[in-house]
C-alpha cells in the first residue's frame, strides 16, 4: 500500500462519523490537498470545549468564522466575543474571487455564499443588545472579586448583602451599592442598625469599599449593572433552522479588563444554573468563542482564574462548548487546556528561543503522526491551513492531520455603520433590551428614609397607617420593592449548589 493510500485510509477511519458533524477542511499530505479526506468533528463532542491557536495574521478569525457558520448550519447558536471587532462580516454574504474558486477547487466541496442570522451585543454604549446584570444577581463573591477585595472587605460586602435582604432594599444598581454603604458609614441610624443586627464594622474599610467602585465606574461598569437582566436563553434562537451568532462587541476589553473577566464567569455561571442537564444529547444546544484570551487570564486573578477553570469542567453537562482563540497554546491555563478535546493550531513562528520553546510545547500536545515532521511543519502553514485533532464519537482524540480549511461562505470583512444600524435597527432584541428599567431600590428607598427622619415625619405619608405591631422590616417587605425579595432563601438555596463558586440563579 502506498504512503498516500495508508495516509487515506487510516484518517477517513478515525474522522468517520455516524452521526451528525461538521466539516472544517480536507487532509493534507505533502503539501498536497487530498480530497478523499474530509476533516470532520461529530457534533456530539462539540461540548467537549476547544481551541483555536496561532500566530498573528494566519488566520484564526477566517477559522473562527468557518466553524460558527457549519455549527449555524447544524442548527447551533453561538457566542462569539468579538475582541477585535472584526467578525461582524458573517451577517453578509461572501464574494467569490479566484483565492476562493482555486480553494474550491481542490477540496471538490461546493461554495455558497450566504449570509447568517447575527445579533451584536454590548456591555457599553455601542449598538447592540445591552447586556445587563443586577448588583444582587452579581453576588457578594464575583463582586467582590470585581472590586479585587481584600478578605476582610469580601467578608464586610457579604453582610453588606445579608443586610440589604433583610431590610428589604433591591440592589439593583451601583448607586444602590454605594447609597448603602454611604447610609451605614455616615447615617447614625444605619450605623447603628448595622451594628446591632451584624457587628461593628470599620469605617476605613467601608471607606475603601466606596472607592473601588468608584474606581470601577471609570471601566463603565455603571452601564452594566441595571435592569433588565439578560436572560442568558436569549442566546438559544435559531432562524429559519440556522443557528444565530450572538456577536458581543468587545473592543474595548483592554481598558475594563475587571469588568469583562468577571462578566465573563457571571454568564458561564448563570448558564450552568439556568440550563437543564442534557446528558448525550447528541449535539450542543449552544457554543461560547472567546477570541484573544489570553487577555482574560493575564488580567484575571489567580482567584477568579481557578473558578473560570472549575466552570469551563462543569458546564459541559449543560451541553455547551467553549472555545478559546488565541496566540499560542500556552497561553491558555494547563488545567484549562487538559479539558480541550479538539485543537486547531494555525502556524505558529520561531523567531526567538522562547518561541521555540511555544512550538515544542505545543507539538507535544498533540497525538504524535508518522505521516508529517510536526515541528517543522506546524511553522510553515500556509493562510487558511492548520493542525487539527478532534475527539471521536467515543470521546478518542483524532490522528493530527494537517487541514486544508475551507473558505468562509460569509464577507470576510465588517459591517459599515449603516449595515450595523440596519441589522441593530430591526432586531427584537435590541428593542427588548434597549430601554432601561429604573424601578423603587435601595437608593430611592434610603434617600426617602434619611430625608423624611431629617423633616422628623413619616417615611411615606401616602402610605395605609401603620398596623399596630408591625415594625419596620414588615413594612418594608409589604411595599412593592419588598416583594422582589420573597425569592431570597430559594435563591440562597441555589447558591448552595454552587458553594464553591460562591454564585447565585438570577431571580426574574
Amino acid at each position: 500500500m502506498s504512503h498516500k493510500a495508508q495516509f487515506i485510509e487510516e484518517l477517513n477511519a478515525k474522522y468517520a462519523s455516524k452521526g451528525e458533524y461538521i466539516i472544517l477542511g480536507k487532509g493534507m499530505l505533502d503539501g498536497e490537498v487530498v480530497p478523499e479526506v474530509n476533516v470532520t468533528v461529530p457534533l456530539k463532542t462539540i461540548n467537549r470545549h476547544g481551541l483555536i491557536a496561532g500566530a498573528t495574521g494566519t488566520g484564526k478569525t477566517k477559522t473562527l468564522q468557518v466553524f460558527a457558520e457549519q455549527l449555524s448550519h447544524a442548527g447551533i447558536p453561538s457566542l462569539v466575543l468579538d475582541i477585535k471587532g472584526d467578525f461582524s462580516g458573517i451577517a453578509a454574504a461572501g464574494k467569490e474571487n479566484p483565492a476562493i474558486k482555486e480553494r474550491y477547487s481542490k477540496t471538490h466541496l461546493p461554495y455558497n455564499p450566504q449570509a447568517f442570522p447575527v445579533e451584536l451585543m454590548t456591555i457599553s454604549g455601542e449598538r447592540g443588545v445591552k447586556l445587563r446584570a443586577t448588583v444582587t444577581e452579581f453576588g457578594p463573591v464575583l463582586l467582590s472579586k470585581i472590586l479585587q477585595l481584600n478578605e476582610t472587605q469580601q467578608s464586610i460586602m457579604s453582610i453588606i448583602f445579608k443586610y440589604c435582604d433583610d431590610k428589604g432594599l433591591p440592589l439593583i444598581d451601583l448607586n444602590d451599592l454605594k447609597k448603602v454603604l454611604q447610609y451605614v458609614t455616615e447615617n447614625p441610624d444605619g450605623k447603628a442598625e448595622l451594628s446591632a443586627d451584624y457587628g461593628s464594622i470599620a469605617s476605613s474599610s467601608l471607606g475603601a469599599m466606596l472607592r473601588s467602585i468608584v474606581a470601577l465606574e471609570q471601566q463603565g461598569a455603571a452601564k452594566f449593572f441595571g435592569e433588565l437582566s439578560f436572560d442568558v436563553h436569549d442566546l438559544l434562537q435559531t432562524r429559519d433552522g440556522k443557528g444565530v451568532v450572538n456577536i458581543l462587541r468587545v473592543a474595548d476589553i483592554q481598558s475594563k479588563p475587571q469588568l469583562f473577566s468577571t462578566f465573563m464567569l457571571s454568564l458561564f455561571a448563570e448558564i450552568y444554573m439556568t440550563f437543564p442537564e442534557e446528558g448525550d444529547s447528541g449535539k450542543p444546544k449552544l457554543v461560547l468563542f472567546i477570541d484573544e484570551a489570553h487577555l482574560i487570564f493575564d488580567e484575571s486573578s489567580k482567584a477568579l482564574v481557578s473558578q473560570i477553570e472549575t466552570m469551563v469542567k462543569l458546564i459541559r453537562s449543560k451541553g455547551v462548548g467553549i472555545y478559546f482563540i488565541t496566540q499560542i497554546p500556552g497561553d491558555v491555563p494547563e488545567a484549562v487546556l487538559s479539558q480541550l478535546g479538539l485543537k486547531i493550531q494555525n502556524a505558529l513562528r520561531g523567531f526567538t528561543a522562547k518561541d521555540k520553546k511555544e512550538i515544542t510545547k505545543a507539538v507535544d500536545n498533540y497525538p504524535t503522526t508518522e505521516f508529517y515532521d510536526a515541528p517543522a511543519l506546524i511553522q510553515n502553514l500556509g493562510i487558511g491551513e492548520a493542525f487539527i485533532t478532534a475527539l471521536d464519537e467515543k470521546g478518542i482524540p483524532t490522528p493530527l492531520v494537517h487541514t486544508y480549511l475551507i473558505s468562509p461562505e460569509s464577507r470576510m470583512d465588517v459591517l459599515n455603520d449603516a449595515e450595523i444600524a440596519e441589522l441593530t435597527g430591526k432586531s427584537s432584541l435590541v428593542a427588548k433590551y434597549d430601554k432601561i428599567v429604573d424601578r423603587d431600590s435601595a437608593y430611592e428607598m434610603l434617600v426617602r428614609r434619611m430625608e423624611h427622619a431629617a423633616a422628623e415625619v413619616p417615611v411615606n405619608q401616602n402610605t395605609k397607617p401603620r398596623k399596630e405591631g408591625q415594625g419596620l422590616l414588615e413594612q418594608i417587605l409589604q411595599s412593592k420593592a419588598g416583594r422582589t425579595f420573597t425569592g431570597t432563601l430559594m435563591r440562597e438555596g441555589a447558591k448552595a449548589i454552587l458553594g464553591m463558586l460562591g454564585l447565585g440563579r438570577r431571580r426574574r
